[in-house]
C-alpha cells in the first residue's frame, strides 16, 4: 500500500462516528443543543448551493443564470408593476416615520391606509381574501417599506412573516378558511409567539405546556411568552407548547413541542404592557400570558408534536424578507451619504472628492449590491420551488442586518453631526436596526447554524472514503486522490473547482470563487478529521467556517447578478461589473484569511488566549485589571 494510501486511511478511519444532527431539513435553525452520535447513514444530495461548497463542490443550478430574472411571468410582472407606486406613494406622502416613533405606536390614519392597500395580506392566496404574491413580489414591496420605516415593516412583519405563516404553510383547509380572510384584511392581528424567559435561541427549552382534557376535546395551555411582536394587539397567536406525545414504537410518553393557533378569545390569554424599545417603537412588543386556555384540539396546527418543525419553518420562510427590506434600508442611508457628499464642502472641495469620503461610499454600495442580490436569489429559488434554502436564507439574514447597520453608521459618519440631530432620520434608524441582528434568530446562532447544518451534510459524503478502506485495493483511486488533494492543501496548491455560468467578461471572478469553494471544501474535510464529533465544541473555527461561507455565496450572488446585467446590456451593467470585480477580490481575501486562521499556529494560540481571558473576567464578575491610577483611586 503507498504512503499516500497510508496517509488517507489514517485521515478518515473515524469519520463514521460523525453525524451532526442540526438539521439539513430547514427544522433546526435556533437551538444550540446540537451534538454528534455514532451513526452509520447514506449520503443525500442536495441542490442547494451552499450545502455543497462544504464538500467543495460548485453546485451552480440555482445560482446561474441569476434566478429572479425569469421567475415572474408576464401577469405577476404586471401585478408588480401596479403596487410599487402606490405602495411608494403611500410610504412617501402618508407615513410619518418619525411620528410613529414619536407615538410608539402606527397612526390609525396610516394603519386604515395599510389595510386598504392589502399590505396585512400580501402572501395570502387570493381565494382567501389576500393578494397571492410571490416571494419574488414580496421582497419587492419589503423592500420599499424598509427604505422607509422599519418599525412598520416589523408590525406588518411580525402579521404575516411569522404571525400567521403557519396557517398558510401548515394550515388545513378549515383552518385557512376559518382565520386567513380576517387576517389577510387586517380585521385581525397575528402574533408569533415562541420566546420565553428561559429559552431564546434554544427552543426546544421552551416551558409552556398544553395538557390534552379527559373528554380529548381540547388542549389546557398555560405559560408565557415574551418579547412577543404585536403581543398586546394580536388577535390571533400562533403558540409553541411541550405536549405529551406516546411513541407508536416504544410506548414512552415524552414530551415534544406542538404547535396551536391560539383565539384572543378563547380566554385566558392577556397581554403586559408595551414594552420600552430602542428602536422599531411603533411596533407593538409585549408579554402574553395564558392561563388555563381551552385549545380545541382541531387548532392544533402541522400535528401534534410537530411544532418545532413548524416553528423553525416558519422562520426559514421569512428570513429572506428581511434581507430583502434591509436593502431598502441601505439604499436609503446611501442617498442621504450621497446627496450630502455631493453639497458639503471642505477645504474648497466637495467631500466626495476625498479618498476617505470615496471609499465608504463604494464600500456601502458593494454591502448593498450584496445583500440586494442574495434576497432575490433566495427569493427567486423559493418562488422555482427549491426545497432547501436554509443556509442561504440565514447568510443573508447575517449578512444583511450587518451590512445595513454598517451602512447606517458609515452614512452617519458621513453626515457627522448632522446625522446625530433627529431632523436627518439616521438616529432613528440605526435605533430601529439594532435589533435585526438579534431576533429571528441571532447572528451568532444562526453562524453556528451555517457552519454545523453544512458541515453534517459534508461528514455524510465521506462516507464513499470509508466504504473505500474497507476494500482499498479495489479503489485506490479514490483513497490516493485524497491524499494528493491533502498534500496540495499543506503546501498551500489549490486546484480551483469549475464555476460554469458566469459572463465571459466576469471569467477571472468565477476562477476566483472556484477556488474559494476548492479552499473551503478542503478546509472543512481537514476539521473533520481531526476534530470528529468534538467540532461542534469548536466555536472559534466555526464563526471562520461561517465568515467564509458567506462570502463564499454573497460571491456566487453578486457574480450572478451581474453576468446577468452584462447578457441583457443594461445600461448599469458596465458600473455594476467593478461593483462585482472589486467585492469578489476583497472577499476572496476575507475567504483566504478565515480559512488560514483555522490551522495557524500564532491564532490557535489567540484561540486559547481569549478563552482564558473571557474565563477569567466571568469569574471575576467584571473586569480584571487594575486600575491605571491605582487600586484604590
Amino acid at each position: 500500500m503507498s504512503r499516500l494510501t497510508t496517509f488517507a486511511i489514517s485521515k478518515c478511519k473515524n469519520l463514521n462516528t460523525l453525524k451532526c444532527s442540526v438539521a439539513r431539513s430547514p427544522t433546526s435553525t435556533l437551538t444550540t443543543t446540537w451534538h454528534l452520535q455514532k451513526r452509520n447513514y447514506a449520503a443525500e444530495t442536495s441542490e442547494s448551493f451552499c450545502m455543497n461548497i462544504f464538500r467543495g463542490k460548485a453546485v451552480t443550478e440555482q445560482v446561474f443564470p441569476f434566478p429572479a430574472v425569469d421567475v415572474l411571468d408576464e401577469e405577476r410582472k404586471e401585478t408588480l408593476d401596479a403596487l410599487v407606486d402606490p405602495v411608494s406613494k403611500f410610504f412617501e406622502e402618508v407615513n410619518d416615520a418619525a411620528k410613529n416613533d414619536e407615538l410608539e405606536k402606527i397612526e390609525d390614519h396610516t394603519l386604515e391606509g395599510l389595510k386598504e392597500l392589502g399590505a396585512f395580506g400580501l402572501q395570502v392566496p387570493v381565494d382567501f381574501g389576500g393578494i397571492g404574491l410571490s416571494n419574488t413580489q414580496y421582497a419587492r414591496l419589503v423592500e420599499i417599506v424598509g427604505s422607509h420605516d422599519l418599525g412598520v415593516g416589523i408590525a406588518l412583519g411580525a402579521h404575516q412573516s411569522i404571525g400567521f405563516k403557519g396557517i398558510t404553510l401548515f394550515g388545513n383547509e378549515e383552518q385557512k378558511a376559518k382565520y386567513l380572510p380576517k387576517l389577510a384584511a387586517g380585521q385581525e392581528f397575528a402574533a408569533y409567539s415562541l420566546t420565553e424567559p428561559a429559552s431564546g435561541s434554544d427552543a426546544n427549552s421552551i416551558r409552556t405546556k398544553a395538557e390534552l382534557s379527559a373528554d380529548g376535546k381540547h388542549y389546557v395551555l398555560n405559560g408565557s411568552k415574551i418579547w412577543i411582536s404585536n403581543g398586546g394587539i394580536a388577535d390571533i397567536f400562533t403558540v409553541f407548547a411541550k405536549t405529551p406525545v406516546k411513541d407508536s414504537k416504544t410506548g414512552d410518553t415524552k414530551d415534544k413541542i406542538t404547535a396551536f393557533i391560539v383565539e384572543r378569545g378563547f380566554g385566558g390569554v392577556s397581554s403586559g404592557p408595551p414594552e420600552k424599545k430602542m428602536g422599531i417603537k411603533c411596533s407593538n412588543t409585549a408579554e402574553v400570558y395564558f392561563e388555563d386556555t381551552k385549545v380545541p384540539v382541531e387548532n392544533v396546527l402541522g400535528g401534534v408534536g410537530e411544532g418545532f418543525k413548524v416553528a423553525m419553518m416558519i422562520l426559514n420562510n421569512g428570513r429572506f424578507g428581511m434581507a430583502a427590506a434591509l436593502s431598502g434600508t441601505m439604499k436609503s442611508c446611501i442617498a442621504k451619504a450621497v446627496d450630502h457628499a455631493q453639497n458639503r464642502k471642505q477645504f474648497a472641495k466637495n467631500i466626495h472628492e476625498y479618498g476617505a469620503i470615496q471609499e465608504k461610499i463604494a464600500e456601502m454600495v458593494m454591502r448593498h449590491y450584496a445583500t440586494e442580490s442574495m434576497a432575490y436569489m433566495v427569493a427567486a429559488n423559493m418562488d422555482k420551488g427549491a426545497k432547501e434554502f436554509q443556509i442561504e436564507a440565514a447568510i443573508s439574514k447575517v449578512y444583511g442586518s450587518e451590512a445595513a447597520w454598517f451602512c447606517c453608521d458609515t452614512a452617519m459618519q458621513i453626515l457627522g453631526g448632522m446625522s446625530y440631530m433627529k431632523d436627518t432620520g439616521l438616529e432613528r434608524v440605526m435605533r430601529d436596526l439594532r435589533i435585526f441582528r438579534i431576533f429571528e434568530g441571532t447572528n451568532d446562532i444562526l453562524r453556528l447554524f451555517v457552519a454545523l447544518t453544512g458541515i453534517q451534510y459534508a461528514g455524510g459524503h465521506l462516507r464513499d472514503v470509508l466504504a473505500a478502506l474497507k476494500s482499498p485495493v479495489s479503489n485506490p483511486g479514490l483513497l490516493v486522490g485524497k491524499a494528493v488533494e491533502k498534500a496540495k492543501r499543506s503546501m498551500g496548491v489549490v486546484s480551483p473547482i469549475s464555476v460554469v455560468g458566469a459572463h465571459s467578461e466576469l471569467a477571472a471572478e468565477a476562477d476566483k470563487l472556484g477556488t474559494c469553494i476548492a479552499m473551503f471544501g478542503g478546509s472543512v474535510e481537514d476539521l473533520l478529521a481531526k476534530y470528529q464529533k468534538k467540532i461542534v465544541d469548536e466555536q472559534f473555527l466555526l464563526w471562520r467556517i461561517a465568515e467564509a461561507a458567506m462570502d463564499i455565496y454573497s460571491m456566487s450572488a453578486v457574480i450572478s447578478r451581474c453576468s446577468a446585467a452584462l447578457t441583457s446590456g443594461l445600461p448599469s451593467s458596465e458600473h455594476e461589473k467593478v461593483i462585482c470585480q472589486t467585492y469578489v477580490e476583497k472577499a476572496t481575501q476575507r475567504v483566504k484569511d478565515n480559512l488560514g486562521e483555522l490551522t495557524s499556529t500564532p491564532h490557535q494560540a489567540i484561540f486559547k488566549n481569549m478563552s482564558l481571558i473571557s474565563k477569567q473576567t466571568v469569574a471575576n464578575a467584571g473586569v480584571i485589571a487594575q486600575h491605571p491610577l491605582g487600586g484604590s483611586l
